[in-house]
This record gives C-alpha cells, sequence and structure tokens, in this order.
C-alpha cells in the first residue's frame, strides 16, 4: 500500500501561556509506585488533580498514567515513592520503569509535556494508534475532546494503513487528526491530517 493523496498543514502556533507556579505555591503531593501504576490517595489532591486533567479516579484513589507523573514529578508537584520500601524514586528511575513496560515511553513522554507545556490538557488516546486526546484550552470539563494525537518518531516506519483507519476513527469521532513528529534532537512538528487515500500498488 502506498499513499497516493494526503493534504497536511501545520497546526498554528498557540499563544504564550502562563508557568506553572513555583514550588512555594503549592504543596508537593505524595504518590505511591505500586507496580505498574503510579497513586494518589489523599482526597484533597485527588479532586485538585482530576479537576486539573490528571489521572483517573479508582476505588477513592487516582491513579496517574508513567508520562502523568514524570511531567508532574519534573515540575515539582508530586515526589513518587516505592510501595514497599518508601524510598524517593527519581525521575530517571521512573523513567526506566516506564520505558521497561512500554518501548514508546521517551517519546510519548515527550509529547505529552510538549503539549502541557502549550496549555493543553491531555489525556489517554482511544487507541487505533493514538497516544492521546487533547482538549481546546480551557474546555476541559465543558466540552469533549478537540484533537486526536498520533506521534510519529523520525526515522521510524509507519503504517498507512493504520494512520487511514485512525483517519477514519477520528472523522467518525467528529474530532480532528494530529499528527505529532518527534525528531531526534526531540523537537515537535503537529500537522492536522485531514485527508488519506491509500492506492493498491500494482504488481
Amino acid at each position: 500500500m502506498i499513499a497516493n493523496k494526503s493534504t497536511v498543514t501545520a497546526l498554528k502556533q498557540p499563544k504564550q501561556v502562563s508557568k506553572t507556579p513555583s514550588r512555594t505555591e503549592f504543596k508537593v503531593i505524595e504518590t505511591v509506585l505500586k507496580g505498574k501504576e503510579i497513586i494518589v490517595s489523599t482526597l484533597e489532591s485527588i479532586e485538585e488533580l482530576a479537576a486539573r486533567g490528571y489521572g483517573t479516579k479508582q476505588n477513592k484513589t487516582l491513579t496517574l498514567t508513567f508520562y502523568e507523573a514524570l511531567f508532574m514529578l519534573s515540575k515539582g508537584m508530586i515526589e513518587v515513592k516505592q510501595e514497599k520500601t518508601r524510598k524517593k524514586i527519581d525521575f530517571q528511575q521512573l523513567l526506566n520503569n516506564y520505558k521497561a513496560i512500554d518501548p514508546n515511553a521517551w517519546a510519548k513522554y515527550l509529547i505529552y509535556r510538549d503539549l502541557r507545556s502549550r496549555g493543553y490538557v491531555a489525556r489517554e488516546g482511544f487507541g487505533l494508534g493514538t497516544d492521546f486526546r487533547v482538549y481546546e484550552r480551557g474546555e476541559y470539563g465543558t466540552a469533549t475532546a478537540k484533537y486526536l494525537i498520533f506521534g510519529i518518531q523520525e526515522g521510524q516506519p509507519v503504517s498507512m494503513e493504520n494512520l487511514a483507519q485512525t483517519l477514519r476513527c477520528a472523522h467518525s469521532q467528529k474530532k480532528q487528526l494530529v499528527l505529532a513528529v518527534l525528531n531526534r534532537r526531540g523537537e515537535i512538528v503537529y500537522y492536522s491530517l485531514s485527508q488519506l487515500t491509500l492506492k493498491r500498488k500494482q504488481a
């Protein structure tokens, strides 16, 4: 299968967003690494983080994804401890845990960090190759996600059939598919994909 026609336009650069508050302006939240999950247990912290688009509530706790926890740890918003030893886990140790279960861990974290730094709320994707669903600024909690993010790393092959299927899924949900292209320098460029036609290659 080869790409026959595609329409790709760069997304507009968003306006500058306010910086994350300094550590003196909020309380550092304690979290615990339990297997493949990072858990928040205090009710106040659960409500605060959930309202800001972090984590998933379950059984009176909040479960953070690894990329959420890495972002928050890098900002000094949380500290992460081992469940049994209660020893603190630093950024690199947490990243190594993430890499052990996802070979694309670093790329996903970089894309997530970039989206959050631009002022967007990014949540887990819907599958079919989408890494994140993204809400327009100021609309989290009041509207559905506007964008689906499909991460691509420079130099790695992409299945055009999977991409076409993902695009059809995005259209059926009335969402905009955005390609997040990560180059070897760790820089990310976003492209809005509106049309992709596949044509079977003749033998």
